[in-house]
């Protein structure tokens, strides 16, 4: 299907190491002919690293997307009833964020925006990249796999020898995971394999 003139709502939270492998598929969205608005977590706009600066990635994204970026809860809002969204996209989903989003807490621009999203019931795509998704938010990741309208970007673990619990998105497979999403559809497989042995 063709994403041309579609509506779709980038969440970006804090999983800074992440976002070199997430613009280059915000990019593709946007030469796909769809109309991409940002919405950036507190954490995404606050925050300097050694990946860089909360600021820059907000200036890049509003370049890539020509749409200044939504980065209030009010803000967010109306991205259900007054601008709704034909799919909101979260990528890289964080371990916090993917906990809130699952127990109902939606105390960040993203979360409200992805609520907004089921509201209308229209599909929300997740792109995990959490240290613990094996370990004790293993709960919440099943929890949003069970729900309606809740699609994944197909995942796998990503350093299971240093970090058994790791899970990351396949982005690669960001454009695909949302063009299913929108047919009402979970784009399979949704474990991939993630990691390579050197050997």
């Amino acid at each position: 299907m063709s994403l041309n003139g579609r509506r779709i709502g980038f969440g970006l939270t804090g999983s800074h190491c992440t976002y070199d492998a997430v613009f280059p598929e915000i990019e593709k969205l946007v030469q796909a002919g769809a109309e991409v608005l940002p919405v950036v977590t507190f954490t995404v706009q606050n925050t300097e690293t050694r990946f860089g600066k909360g600021e820059d990635w907000i200036q890049r994204i509003e370049d890539l997307t020509g749409h200044k970026v939504i980065d209030s809860i009010v803000k967010a809002e109306p991205l259900g009833p007054k601008i709704p969204l034909d799919c909101m996209v979260v990528a890289p989903l964080t371990g916090v964020s993917m906990s809130k989003f699952a127990n109902a807490m939606n105390d960040s621009p993203v979360l409200m925006a992805a609520k907004a999203t089921l509201r209308n019931l229209k599909p929300v795509v997740l792109g995990i990249s959490t240290n613990d998704a094996l370990g004790l938010n293993g709960v919440n990741l099943m929890r949003l796999m069970a729900t309606k309208n809740i699609y994944f970007i197909p995942y796998g673990q990503d350093d299971p020898l240093k970090k058994p619990n790791s899970m990351v998105a396949r982005m690669t497979l960001l454009s695909e995971t949302v063009e299913a999403a929108i047919e009402g559809r979970q784009l399979q497989p949704v474990l991939v394999e993630r990691y390579k042995d050197s050997d």
